[in-house]
């Protein structure tokens, strides 16, 4: 069996975090390495870190694999201004992925963000717009695109803003259905496990964009197939067809029971 290496780039962010622990249980991969500007609390015998300032990356820090993640993500309050944000959510992604094509790495796949264009009024979305087109633009050997909606789980650094709007998405998450699902928060360990299906089945796209909704989607799957657990669409809260179908076996079944001799009941 081919081994696998990576190499994930903000690895110590939410969706970082469960991506390298997902590649790490891999059989997939044999190595992954993790380019980052701390240490990492997790470890393990795939792992491989390189403490490095990403506004100082140099190709001498990537070597071949087959597989780059990019999970670089700020807010534009953490990162203090609009120049600083732009450098991690525009200006980092597209020096990382340019190295990568140098360096002969095949897929490089990116987490974006739901609504992301380079036209939106609103502010992070045109930024994560533009990083898409720039990636775009740089004729990658293989370019995925993923837009989650609102990502759910625990943070090292604490956002109030997305603490109180995870609550809510979760309390909100089970009325979102049919053109409203798209819009469901997902659990990061979903997204991470999504890139990582995304990388393995290895369609050869040249470029693709994944939206929330189907990031979900890949990413149940994924669990449940590892979980060994069935598959089972989700329902609306008031399935009246099921709920027409339970009636109508209740009618067979006392029927069958009327109709059977006195002692061929149970």
């Amino acid at each position: 069996m081919l081994m696998r290496s990576a190499i994930v780039v903000g690895a110590t962010g939410l969706t970082g975090k469960e991506l390298v622990k997902v590649l790490c249980e891999s059989e997939e991969y044999a190595e992954i390495t993790v380019i980052a500007r701390r240490a990492l609390n997790f470890k393990h015998p795939k792992l491989v870190v390189k403490i490095r300032q990403f506004d100082q990356l140099e190709e001498a820090d990537f070597k071949f694999a087959h597989e780059l993640y990019c999970c670089l993500g700020t807010t534009r309050k953490k990162a203090g201004s609009k120049v600083m944000f732009e450098k991690v959510d525009l200006e980092y992604p597209l020096n990382i992925a340019s190295i990568a094509k140098k360096c002969g790495i095949p897929h490089v796949l990116v987490i974006s963000a739901m609504g992301a264009n380079e036209n939106s009024r609103f502010y992070y979305n045109q930024v994560k717009g533009k990083m898409e087109y720039n990636l775009i633009a740089l004729e990658l050997p293989q370019l995925s695109i993923f837009r989650p909606s609102l990502l759910l789980g625990n943070r090292e650094e604490v956002r109030p803003t997305e603490k109180i709007s995870g609550v809510a998405m979760n309390i909100l998450n089970p009325i979102f259905m049919g053109p409203l699902k798209k819009y469901r928060a997902i659990p990061a360990n979903n997204l991470a496990k999504a890139m990582y299906s995304v990388a393995i089945k290895n369609t050869k796209h040249k470029v693709r964009v994944f939206e929330s909704e189907e990031i979900s989607m890949i990413g149940k799957i994924d669990s449940l197939v590892d979980d060994h657990e069935e598959i089972i669409d989700e329902e609306p809260i008031f399935n009246w067809e099921k709920r027409q179908d339970i009636f109508i076996e209740k009618e067979i079944l006392e029927e069958e029971k009327i109709d059977k001799p006195l002692n061929d009941r149970q």
